[in-house]
């Protein structure tokens, strides 16, 4: 696994806020949700970055903002040295298999569409390379005539994959790919998606709450919470020594098993994750973390390099 080529994803000051309305016609705005709230972040290429954090974080809206699905409320997505969007070159592998295929689409139409929607090939080339990429994501080419529905949830998403695959990308969101798939298939799925990555030099950012999936498949870490980075760093790294006491409560929640015991007892948050459309002051973690003082009320903490590449946003370490 290779962090250390050029950048292909740089994000500075990435913020993504929704305005949010109250229920009822005459109801009025009700405030602003900032799902993501400041992040920078670069991935080299060739890599795969995980994000983890509690769902609600801001993680799967990222994932979007990063392709385009959504327009950033302000800052940069600088794509292989270009602001400009990059629809071929950035593609995303949704979270639901069920719901992100069109049923009434052959799945040979599912995969060839971003083909035919950038003008690409004929209609008999197009197919053809439907058909290989579906044995390359481990199915019949035969599958290219069938529906979405004659499928269970794991071959759905190899379609899923498969299609991300169909425009030549070199950037991939994989949007907690494997969430809602049979525990007996997310390794397979996994699997496919690491062969895919040697085959094609692809670069991945990897979303998940599996935290031992997490660590398996990344180079890097992110963690995430309330819409801001709070610690980045190698995956062995950062499981072995977390900086941030929200990273260690999170690891501390993993099984422990084998080489991958955490030596820390179970660290237990109180209280829930405030609201993305009234967050604390200074640090949003301070109203859980059992270290707080004052002053981390007053001051937001950067995101700042203490050991070599390893990142924490935290005025106590």
């Amino acid at each position: 696994m290779n962090a250390a080529g050029a950048p292909l994803l740089k994000i500075l000051g990435l913020k993504k806020y929704f305005r949010v309305r109250g229920k009822g016609f005459f109801s009025g705005e009700r405030g602003v949700l900032k799902a993501v709230d400041g992040v920078d972040l670069s991935i080299s290429r060739g890599e795969t970055l995980g994000l983890v954090g509690e769902s609600g974080c801001g993680k799967s809206t990222l994932g979007r903002t990063i392709v385009r699905l959504y327009e950033p409320t302000e800052g940069e997505i600088i794509f292989d040295g270009s602001p400009e969007p990059n629809r071929r070159g950035t593609q995303m592998i949704f979270q639901d298999p069920y719901a992100s295929l069109n049923p009434r689409m052959t799945v040979g139409d599912i995969i060839s569409e971003p083909l035919a929607i950038h003008g690409t090939g004929s209609a008999s080339s197009r197919l053809e390379r439907a058909h290989e990429l579906l044995r390359q994501v481990g199915l019949n080419p035969d599958h290219a005539m069938r529906y979405p529905h004659e499928f269970s949830g794991g071959q759905r998403q190899r379609i899923g994959i498969a299609r991300a695959l169909s425009a030549g990308p070199e950037f991939i969101v994989c949007d907690e790919p494997i969430s809602a798939l049979d525990v007996s298939i997310q390794a397979q799925v996994v699997n496919v998606l690491e062969d895919l990555r040697e085959s094609y030099g692809l670069t991945y950012l990897f979303i998940a709450h599996d935290l031992s999936m997490i660590r398996h498949i990344s180079d890097r870490v992110g963690v995430m919470y309330l819409g801001r980075l709070v610690e980045l760093a190698p995956a062995e790294e950062l499981y072995r020594n977390p900086r941030h006491p929200y990273t260690q409560a999170l690891l501390s929640s993993i099984p422990k098993i084998g080489r991958w015991k955490t030596g820390t007892k179970r660290i237990v948050l109180e209280g829930d994750v405030p609201s993305p459309m009234d967050p604390p002051s200074g640090c949003a973690f301070r109203t859980r973390c059992r270290y707080a003082s004052p002053r981390c009320s007053e001051e937001l903490p950067p995101l700042v390099e203490g050991a070599p590449d390893h990142h924490a946003a935290c005025l106590l370490v």
